[in-house]
């Protein structure tokens, strides 16, 4: 199964979690005020996802 994107309504607004395909949570979002959004946010995600790792670890 591939990665999926998993929105929740909290008590503060909405969330979601990024899920691996074995089930595991590999990250969760601020909290939003609005469904939308979350929704938004997902997008953001999507679109930087492929970004290049900045390794600032000493060598």
């Amino acid at each position: 199964m591939a990665a999926r994107y998993v929105l929740k309504k909290t008590s503060a607004g909405f969330r979601f979690n990024l899920v691996a395909g074995n089930g595991e949570i590999i990250a969760t979002s601020e909290s939003y005020t609005t469904k939308a959004s979350a929704l938004k946010g997902i997008d953001a995600v999507r679109a930087n996802a492929a970004s290049p790792v900045d390794d600032q670890t000493s060598a």
